[in-house]
């Protein structure tokens, strides 16, 4: 039997959301990654893309005042494909395409699931100024080179913040915890925090986790300066700065 060959297409920026009109200046990127699966050369799920709308949303009305867009990446696949790794290839082009567009100006990834290792992976971008990382899918290193961790020197000179639920049974939280263990002994600027009792779509506390990825991306983004939590976790060595707390009654203190 012949082998069946990949479909060959092209990946996408969805609608732009934030400061979008014809007298607009853009002065910040957002490209938001969306999770996906280990395998699979089908088309991107519609409902993965529509689960990464909400965060876009959020970003774009706390940003558009300053200038700051966003879209969602539309991958060619929805599966990573081991070495193949479609979904970094797609964020790199993403970001081409972000510059092309708008200029010279910051981009911050921000990914879920597979979308955040790809968001993680890509980082080594020169537009990227900074990565987001929600529930990371971070696979045992056996499942695919058992030789070769998880890059992280891509991260130097970047802002990153990971966020992780404790009770996360889909991704491993502990495999966030020592990349991001890894990622702060080459680049000071990464934190970590924690949802505790929380699962893998970070459901429980949600208005926490928007409330808190809105503040890290705006200050690394357009430069507004973080609020006192994010910038003592960032500030803090491992492990305080990679287990910081994240539950109810949080976005009060995110309050400038």
């Amino acid at each position: 039997m012949a082998q069946q060959a990949v479909p060959v297409r092209g990946a996408r920026l969805g609608r732009a959301a934030g400061a979008t009109g014809a007298d607009a200046t853009v002065h910040g990127v957002v490209l938001l990654l969306p999770g996906g699966q280990p395998v699979s050369t089908r088309r991107q799920s519609p409902v993965t893309t529509a689960a990464a709308r909400p965060l876009a949303r959020r970003l774009a009305r706390a940003g558009r005042a300053d200038g700051l867009v966003t879209h969602v990446v539309r991958y060619r696949y929805r599966g990573w494909n081991g070495a193949a790794s479609h979904p970094v290839e797609d964020a790199r082009w993403a970001v081409d395409e972000a510059v092309r567009r708008y200029g010279d100006v910051p981009v911050c990834l921000a990914g879920t699931d597979m979308g955040a290792r790809a968001a993680l992976r890509a980082a080594d971008h020169m537009a990227v100024n900074s990565v987001l990382a929600l529930a990371p899918w971070l696979p045992q290193q056996a499942q695919e080179s058992p030789a070769v961790p998880e890059p992280v020197r891509q991260l130097a000179g970047r802002h990153v913040l990971l966020v992780h639920g404790t009770d996360d049974a889909r991704t491993d939280p502990e495999l966030s915890y020592r990349l991001a263990e890894r990622a702060k002994k080459v680049n000071r600027d990464v934190c970590r925090f924690e949802v505790h009792t929380d699962g893998h779509g970070l459901t429980q506390y949600r208005a926490e986790v928007l409330a808190l990825a809105t503040d890290f991306v705006l200050g690394a983004v357009l430069a507004r300066g973080f609020s006192r939590p994010v910038a003592d976790a960032l500030a803090a060595p491992p492990p305080l700065g990679l287990r910081m707390p994240l539950a109810a009654g949080f976005r009060a203190s995110l309050r400038r």
